[in-house]
């Protein structure tokens, strides 16, 4: 669990915390008016961090899974068609 300080105290006591990142392997988060900002973590965490594929979520998940479809104009021409001889409802098509 990292260690929380404000934005003064971090410039203070810089040359401390980072001789505890560097050979305790402390962590320390740093927030601006009660906002997290930023990290103070060793350079082999950030390195560990760098190297680990971080899975998009949501709706980037989404996006990216677009991506890889091939045929997707011709995917979504089809579905406009399909939509446009349904009789339940009408289409606004784009132009």
């Amino acid at each position: 669990m990292a260690s929380i300080l404000g934005v003064g105290e971090a410039k203070k006591r810089l040359s401390e915390l980072m001789s505890r990142v560097a050979y305790k392997r402390e962590r320390f988060l740093i927030e601006r008016h009660g906002r997290p900002m930023v990290a103070l973590v060793s350079t082999e965490d950030l390195e560990r961090l760098e190297q680990e594929p971080v899975a998009p979520k949501g709706l980037l998940a989404a996006v990216g899974a677009w991506a890889d479809y091939e045929n997707l104009d011709q995917v979504v021409e089809d579905i406009y068609h399909q939509r446009q001889e349904a009789q339940d409802r009408p289409v606004a098509l784009e132009s």
